[in-house]
């Protein structure tokens, strides 16, 4: 893995390359194909936001200034949404750049971005149970597992169990509290 890896805002050269990777289960993976869908949904963000905003967000992954994927934010809740909201991660990398550490790095890149710009107190994130580089990026970058959420997940005709992992601000280096 490169040392060079760096987040940054999305251009529009970036959302040609995730829906050339991303438009199918060839560059999504087994874990993160949930069916073709239309592209103009994310350009209509992307025109209207830069797909940065206050309910979220998204930003690409490079590597040595070339683009090897995409971190995204969104809110999820445990409760009343004014009072008990955290960001939800998650992350796509082109086929190319998975297994070299780059997802691990990123996903701790977004943590801090994450904790640095917002008032977040927790992010999280899930895989599928039997996604175990992602578990192991998750835990490397610093996410605590907490746990299994039952046939959380509909994707390839059944129900998947995910692997929920969270990260608080206290935990922020390494996942040991400051």
């Amino acid at each position: 893995m490169s040392d060079e890896i760096g987040l940054r805002p999305v251009t529009a050269e970036d959302l040609d390359l995730f829906e050339r990777e991303f438009g199918g289960p060839e560059g999504t993976g087994p874990y993160q194909w949930f069916g073709f869908g239309s592209p103009a949904g994310l350009r209509r963000r992307f025109a209207e936001t830069g797909l940065l905003g206050p309910e979220g967000g998204m930003l690409s992954v490079a590597e040595a200034g070339r683009t090897v994927g995409r971190v995204e934010w969104f809110p999820g809740t445990w409760g009343r949404p004014a009072t008990s909201t955290c960001w939800s991660l998650a992350i796509g990398l082109v086929p190319a750049a998975r297994g070299r550490g780059i997802g691990t790095r990123a996903q701790r890149l977004l943590a801090e971005y994450l904790f640095d710009h917002t008032r977040a107190e927790r992010l999280q994130a899930w895989t599928d149970r039997a996604n175990l580089a992602e578990q192991r990026a998750l835990e490397k970058a610093g996410f605590v597992r907490e746990g299994v959420l039952r046939s959380a997940q509909w994707r390839g005709g059944r129900w998947h169990d995910q692997v929920i992992f969270s990260m608080l601000r206290a935990e922020r280096s390494g996942g040991e509290p400051q």
